[in-house]
């Protein structure tokens, strides 16, 4: 069985990001208004006696779906060759306010980009960093891989993999790109959902041909490999399909395309599940209500 891992102080995930032990680095947030577009202002409103900010202002700091706000929109901005070409702010920078912290989590089955598109959101959005649960697995434990399933078989993997996601979703600002097998542990699933969960969904078709002759797949090296990735797909699908978010991915799409319908199914996302006290609000302001008095 695998033993606890002992993580070291610090590890280099994907995208070349040094990450004290897993402690993302994320920009002070007295730091982070001075960068920001949108400047932060906390207004102090009299509630039943008592000072009190309100938190439109110190969450959202006036941060909206950029895909639905014509300003943003108008032409002069930079990102050649993505979606965000012709805007005047890439919108992934737009997501980290809007997230509020929360991490988001990449699931999918091998092969499907979540390290390459993980990568690639993390840098566009600016304050969040980039983990790759293997790449972690492999540092801390000091070999590949396909060398931990030999000896320890895939439950000995699995269990290294919810050791690493443990410590990993308890820090916050981070873009996390799993293992394709992680959503089979119902205990895993606890960690992810503290987080937005992205599952990259590729036909196994596709997959075959971007993964054909990489012998570091230990559950493919198999007689039939694309057979052995339906097998594993039809397993994992109804888990799959509990994320937030579902990107249906074409052979014609690169992890650039990828990456923008992500960024923009996420600012969807946001404004279709809004946070508890948005929603108090809009319902008071609804009824005639003043917020504060």
């Amino acid at each position: 069985m695998m033993k606890n891992l002992v993580l070291p102080t610090a590890l280099i995930c994907a995208g070349s990001t040094k990450v004290l032990a897993f402690a993302p680095a994320f920009v002070p947030y007295h730091q982070e208004q001075r960068s920001h577009p949108y400047p932060f202002r906390a207004t102090a409103l009299s509630a039943g006696g008592f000072e009190w900010e309100d938190p439109v202002e110190q969450f959202d700091q006036g941060v909206e779906n950029p895909f639905k706000n014509p300003e943003i929109l108008e032409a002069g901005g930079e990102g050649e060759g993505s979606e965000a070409e012709g805007m005047k702010i890439d919108p992934a920078r737009l997501l980290g306010p809007r997230l509020q912290g929360s991490n988001l989590y990449f699931i999918g089955m091998m092969g499907s980009g979540k390290s390459a598109v993980g990568d690639i959101v993390a840098r566009r959005m600016g304050t969040y960093n980039f983990l790759d649960t293997d790449a972690i697995i492999e540092q801390a434990t000091g070999t590949t891989i396909p060398a931990i399933f030999e000896a320890e078989g895939e439950d000995g993997f699995r269990e290294a993999e919810a050791q690493v996601l443990d410590t990993v979703h308890a820090y916050v600002r981070c873009v996390v790109s799993t293992g394709g097998g992680i959503v089979c542990r119902l205990g895993n699933w606890s960690k992810l959902q503290t987080g937005i969960v992205v599952w990259l969904d590729v036909a196994p078709e596709v997959i075959i041909k971007r993964i054909e002759g990489d012998t570091n797949r230990p559950l493919l090296q198999a007689d039939d490999p694309l057979q052995k990735l339906k097998d594993l797909l039809e397993e994992r699908k109804d888990k799959y399909a509990q994320a937030d978010v579902r990107i249906e991915i074409t052979e014609e799409m690169d992890a650039d395309a990828v990456a923008d319908m992500v960024v923009r199914e996420l600012h969807d996302f946001i404004d279709d599940n809004p946070p508890a006290w948005k929603k108090a609000k809009a319902k008071a302001q609804a009824e005639g209500l003043d917020w504060v008095q």
